[in-house]
């Protein structure tokens, strides 16, 4: 979990049925002195860290279980990623980034192509040095909730009483 991946992920599988693991998630998330708060109803879990720990960097953990009939086995789904502000955040930033690049281009080469003055293209790698910015950014959140991802991560393992991979 501490590669450049922006939303690390696992994938695995389980004899059991989705409903045990969802009561097994839920019993366990009604213990007192768990480091982890979280929901798990039908066939999701989430996990994130207790309120007084939470930070505008903190991750979370949504697992999504999927039971396979003809296997008898249910797949298991987690992706880590920051909470829904943080990610709402920086999708929108690279979404504005791409417009303005693109509208830049389009005006910039536009002025190229007619023979007229096109000082507006000096703009595109300004744009592109802010979206290097912003990814570098999301790495040092990422680094600065690592410490609550593999607490969440060890939670969801013995929660699950199974070893995960990340990959």
């Amino acid at each position: 979990m501490t590669s450049f991946r922006i939303r690390p992920r696992f994938e695995m599988q389980s004899s059991r049925a989705v409903e045990d693991i969802i009561g097994q998630a839920q019993a366990k998330l009604h213990e007192p002195d768990i480091p982890c708060r979280g929901l798990a109803v039908h066939d999701h879990i989430t996990l994130r860290v207790p309120k007084h720990e939470l930070h505008f960097w903190s991750p979370q953990l949504n697992v999504t279980l999927l039971r396979d009939e003809q296997q008898q086995l249910t797949r298991i789904l987690g992706v880590y990623g920051p909470m829904p502000n943080v990610w709402t955040m920086f999708a929108g930033g690279y979404l504005a980034l791409s417009f303005l690049f693109m509208f830049i281009s389009i005006v910039g080469f536009s002025r190229m192509s007619l023979g007229m003055e096109c000082r507006i293209l000096w703009l595109l790698p300004l744009l592109a040095l802010l979206a290097a910015g912003l990814y570098i950014l999301s790495q040092l959140g990422q680094k600065l909730g690592a410490e609550q991802t593999f607490t969440i991560h060890h939670f969801f393992e013995e929660m699950i009483g199974q070893r995960i991979h990340i990959s």
